[in-house]
């Protein structure tokens, strides 16, 4: 054993006194000393000989002699790299660094996280529902039965297995699901995917995005509603942006009005986008049906409450002036990369 640690203080002695200059010569120090078959692990091998009653002893030389050839390798190792930085005449430091590759949400991502937002400042919550639903949260319960004319406006995907299974066609079917669950107050916004059985185009989809929002208390009338909505409107396009509200039907709310705004991409002068008036429909909104109410138990008499709906492409295509709805979904790297730091 005295012979061993004479050989374990030679050897630190000529570690010691090791230099490396280039990183070949630290690589090789490294290989020699600390690889696989290098020193270290040769006479840390060397344990299997020593007596029970030294091995604790020896194990602790043993682990100093390790420690002192890393950090003899760590010092080679940071002043080669230092040296080869100040000594290499070859690379032009002064050059640009190579850009990072920066990713992005996808726009209709930005816009809906803006618009939750939005609602969130004004206490709705965040709810979802399922993409497959059945009729009667669909159609049934938001007073669609199966003879009313207003389903032909919505052209829907049914599953074979069962034919009362869809692809839901409005998120309000996630409002029918709060409704059915929660007792009101209810104040939620209902972000989601929508399907509709429609030949793709530069206009229309067989997918697109929706967000609803219901709210549903005492005393809530039309004119909360139409606050609300400013207040939207004022946060998403800026405080000139103007709006009107025209009268409208849907089978779930009464009074129904569809709201415009003027046209952000002719400045109300006129384009295709507003087909010539100078105003664009961004959403659908009004006061809930006593009879959707009464379909999940809330008393009409005495509660009241509004709904609407927007399709975020076209808040999408407002925003960023975005005019294809096929960009969204066909993951053109160009069209994504024009997002990058939009937050």
């Amino acid at each position: 054993m005295q012979a061993l640690l004479q050989q374990i203080e030679n050897y630190k002695a000529e570690i010691a006194a090791t230099n490396a200059i280039t990183v070949d010569e630290v690589e090789a120090f490294r290989i020699k000393y600390l690889g696989t078959n290098g020193l270290v692990k040769t006479v840390m091998g060397e344990m299997k000989n020593v007596p029970n009653e030294n091995k604790k002893k020896f194990g602790q030389i043993l682990n100093d002699f390790k420690i002192f050839v890393q950090e003899k390798y760590n010092n080679l190792k940071e002043s080669t790299s230092d040296t080869t930085l100040k000594t290499d005449d070859s690379f032009d430091w002064s050059l640009p660094g190579n850009p990072a590759v920066v990713g992005t949400r996808h726009p209709l991502s930005l816009v809906r996280n803006q618009i939750v937002s939005i609602f969130q400042k004004l206490g709705f919550a965040v709810a979802e529902g399922p993409e497959v639903e059945d009729d009667w949260h669909n159609f049934g319960a938001m007073n669609l039965p199966e003879d009313h004319p207003a389903r032909d406006m919505q052209d829907t995907f049914y599953v074979n297995q069962n034919p009362s299974w869809l692809l839901r066609t409005h998120t309000s079917s996630v409002q029918a699901r709060i409704m059915e669950n929660e007792k009101p107050p209810i104040r939620v916004i209902c972000p989601g995917r929508v399907y509709r059985n429609e030949t793709i185009s530069a206009r229309a989809h067989c997918f697109f995005h929706q967000v609803e929002g219901l709210y549903i208390d005492e005393n809530v009338s039309f004119a909360d509603l139409k606050q609300t909505l400013y207040f939207f409107v004022q946060e998403m396009f800026g405080k000139d942006v103007k709006v009107r509200f025209r009268p409208s039907y849907f089978p779930f709310t009464e009074p129904s009005a569809e709201m415009d705004i003027s046209c952000l991409i002719c400045e109300s002068k006129g384009c295709n986008v507003c087909k010539h008036t100078g105003w664009v429909e961004i959403l659908g909104s009004g006061m809930v049906h006593p009879k959707v109410l009464e379909n999940f138990g809330i008393d009409s008499n005495k509660y009241t409450g509004f709904a609407f709906g927007m399709g975020v492409e076209r808040i999408t295509q407002l925003k960023y002036r975005v005019n294809d709805l096929r960009l969204y979904s066909q993951n053109d790297v160009r069209f994504l990369k024009q997002f990058t730091g939009v937050v």
